[in-house]
């Protein structure tokens, strides 16, 4: 029997990158899966791709209207879910001096806000023994300049996977937390930068990475199927780092 068979999960920003990669491998693993996200092109785009064992969502995880919405319409598709893969966010990168106001309270409320209260709204859905997942980065084990909006959000969530893994272990669900190095994904899109620091800046970073490479989306997923299965039934209030060796080595 396939490993998340029979189970039901929810990915949000599961229509592209990182999430769309585990609204995959989920699926070729047994599980039906739901996804959110805030285009609906591309939510399309990823029902067309994944066929009739995903359902998608539109929702923005920066809004707590949606937020609040949303349990209502995965219990429309399923009255109850085994796991929670709490992947939505981005990043934005500035000097301190640059900093405005926008720009922190863009990234705390989808990084941060938007991540805890999705949690909240969900939980009365997650069955006894499910799993939520929230997706960091490397950055929180790092000083990396003009990331200080961005690294305290991640910072945050990382905090979230042992505060609430303490707390919610009585009721038998386990929270971990997977932290991705450089990936391949769309990530650069709405970091505000041009073409040119785009790529500066990923060629700074490539350096910083021992396996000399940038990582798939695929290989964060293969980390977050191992977390969401019953593999790591033992494995509660752990990051693992899916990063190259960028952070540890």
């Amino acid at each position: 029997m396939k490993k998340l068979a029979n189970k039901v999960a929810v990915i949000t920003g599961g229509n592209s990158g990182i999430g769309l990669a585990t609204a995959r491998e989920f699926i070729e693993l047994g599980a039906r899966v739901i996804i959110t996200g805030r285009n609906q092109r591309t939510l399309e785009e990823a029902q067309q791709q994944l066929g009739d064992g995903l359902h998608a969502i539109a929702s923005d995880a920066g809004d707590l209207a949606d937020i609040r919405a949303l349990a209502g319409q995965v219990a429309a598709i399923a009255p109850r879910i085994d796991i929670l893969f709490v992947n939505a966010g981005f990043g934005k990168f500035s000097p301190i001096e640059s900093v405005d106001e926008a720009h922190f309270d863009e990234q705390f409320n989808v990084n941060v806000k938007g991540l805890y209260f999705t949690i909240q709204q969900l939980l009365p859905l997650i069955n006894e023994g499910g799993a939520i997942i929230l997706n960091t980065s490397v950055v929180t084990e790092m000083g990396m300049p003009g990331a200080s909006v961005y690294s305290a959000t991640k910072a945050a969530v990382s905090s979230f996977g042992k505060t609430l893994g303490a707390e919610l272990a009585g009721r038998k669900i386990r929270v971990n937390v997977v932290s991705p190095g450089p990936i391949q994904t769309n990530f650069f899109d709405r970091t505000g930068m041009s073409q040119v620091e785009i790529e500066g800046f990923a060629a700074g970073v490539l350096q910083q990475v021992p396996l000399r490479r940038f990582g798939s989306p695929g290989e964060v997923a293969k980390a977050v199927a191992f977390l969401a299965s019953d593999d790591a039934s033992y494995v509660l209030g752990t990051e693992i780092y899916v990063d190259g060796g960028m952070s540890q080595l």
